[in-house]
């Protein structure tokens, strides 16, 4: 059986209209695919190949031609599909099938797109290796004893090892970026508001964002075009026109300004990463050639500074904890999900329910938020956080006063054998220091492959952008990656 599934989603366009392929043909490729690697990589935290049947049956059956007719897409376990399991990779959650679809799963089901299932994530995107999750761990398809990134680790190891063509992600502090980054394929995190958060379980509401996964920048372009736009249901929404990304799809970044941050040196968190006298790993040598090669396509580069990105991840962890522990006080085990089988009174069952419910992880945030937020300490940690972090959002429209995207390393190692920093919490939390500040600040950001360490495993660039200026990332990509071509290179399962 020919894998459909291998194809990016523009080249499987094609592959359907030339061959007039129907989507039952497709389900029985990714059915087929799914049966020969998912053992290995464990991307999917539910996957039902009866439903998967009647989904592609039904598309037959309405010849739907939207623009990602018959395309496969998986969903990450965290955005609602009615339905069907959607459970955050949480025990607490166990059995929760929404009664309505995500706005995006909307979006995504008019464009005919044919939906595989849900990708598995660390607990309520709790992490930053896919570890936490209550199924089990997902591995990173370039090296199976290596991690996959986090959280949405099982929608981009999915898309590498060509278990589906398409994913979504949600991004809170990197968890799109990063997992793309170490599992080389291409992934973006929108404008805050850009994409509806209605029927996104939400971890921190000012922070978290629906974003597309793909094998490449053409793909990501095209995914962000269905799921972007306004939505009433979601009162964070931005009220603006959505232009056409694949329309930024050119290859010239002639006169492009790009940015590049002394503070964000891969090795050590201080010194520009095009010094040559600075410290430098593997990861800092290819985002050097990556700067030679932009240089070369005629882009200008400036130095710029972001003082305070030091302060970055401390008050992510008190900002995100702190919404976090609001948004998941709802999860009590009265009306669904996992209740304690024999409490006693009812205060016994929510201990209980919640004491057995989450994981370690999710509990660790949750006691970190309850504490920031708590009478005596809401001033000195919140409050406080809340100020920094409108100073690293004042850093960024400083330098995009001189500079139209910045670059970076998407994060500072690859992927990390399984277990190494699941007892360091610290560790963990610093693997994302170069994603979290476009978080704090609101604005797109995007992660591409830009090489290969000694030991084979994925380097991932960054780009960010003006608030809503998502085109300038997708041309900046597109053009490197035309002129690289690290997208071509899928791993051997």
């Amino acid at each position: 059986m020919e894998e459909f599934v291998k194809y990016t989603a523009s080249q499987l366009k094609k592959k359907i209209a030339q061959d007039n392929l129907a989507a039952s043909d497709i389900a029985s490729s990714v059915a087929d695919r799914y049966d020969k690697v998912e053992d290995k990589v464990k991307g999917f935290a539910h996957f039902d190949k009866t439903l998967l049947s009647e989904r592609a049956k039904e598309l037959d059956k309405k010849g739907c031609a939207g623009n990602l007719s018959k395309i496969p897409v998986v969903i990450k376990d965290n955005i609602c599909v009615k339905d069907e399991l959607t459970t955050c990779s949480s025990k607490i959650l166990a059995g929760f099938k929404p009664p309505y679809d995500a706005t995006v799963v909307t979006k995504l089901k008019q464009a005919g797109a044919l939906l595989l299932g849900k990708s598995n994530m660390d607990e309520f995107a709790f992490g930053s290796s896919c570890e936490t999750s209550c199924y089990a761990p997902t591995n990173n398809p370039y090296d199976l004893e290596k991690i996959p990134g986090g959280s949405s680790g099982g929608s981009a190891a999915l898309v590498a090892a060509d278990e589906t063509v398409l994913a979504l992600g949600s991004d809170t502090g990197g968890s799109i970026r990063q997992p793309a980054s170490l599992c080389g394929v291409v992934g973006i995190k929108p404008t805050y508001g850009r994409v509806s958060r209605y029927g996104l379980i939400a971890f921190g509401s000012s922070l978290d964002q629906i974003g597309p996964v793909a094998k490449d920048v053409t793909d990501c372009a095209g995914l962000l075009n269905i799921i972007s736009g306004y939505d009433p249901m979601d009162s964070t929404s931005a009220d603006m026109p959505v232009p056409d990304y694949t329309g930024s799809l050119i290859a010239n970044i002639k006169g492009l300004r790009i940015g590049i941050p002394k503070e964000y040196n891969p090795g050590s968190i201080t010194g520009p990463i095009i010094d040559e006298a600075a410290p430098v790993n593997e990861t800092g040598i290819k985002i050097r050639e990556a700067v030679d090669m932009l240089k070369d396509l005629g882009a200008q580069f400036v130095d710029i500074s972001l003082p305070h990105t030091k302060y970055a991840v401390s008050v992510y962890y008190i900002v995100g904890c702190s919404e976090a522990s609001s948004n998941l006080a709802r999860f009590d085990g009265v009306e669904y999900g996992y209740r304690q089988k024999q409490p006693g009174s009812l205060l016994d069952m929510y201990k209980k329910t919640r004491g057995e419910g989450f994981g370690a992880e999710a509990k660790r945030r949750i006691i970190l938020g309850t504490y920031t937020l708590s009478s005596g300490y809401y001033d000195a940690y919140y409050l406080k956080a809340q100020k920094v972090r409108n100073l690293i959002k004042q850093d960024f429209e400083d330098a995009f006063s001189r500079c139209d995207i910045i670059l970076t390393p998407t994060s500072p190692e690859t992927a990390w054998p399984k277990g190494l920093k699941t007892k360091d919490p610290l560790s963990m939390y610093l693997s994302d220091i170069f994603t979290i500040p476009a978080n704090l600040a609101g604005i797109p950001a995007l992660s591409l492959p830009c090489g290969y360490d000694s030991n084979g495993l994925p380097i991932g660039l960054q780009f960010m952008a003006k608030h809503f200026d998502e085109e300038a990332l997708i041309r900046a990509a597109y053009t490197y990656e035309q002129n690289a071509g690290w997208q071509k290179v899928r791993p051997k399962l």
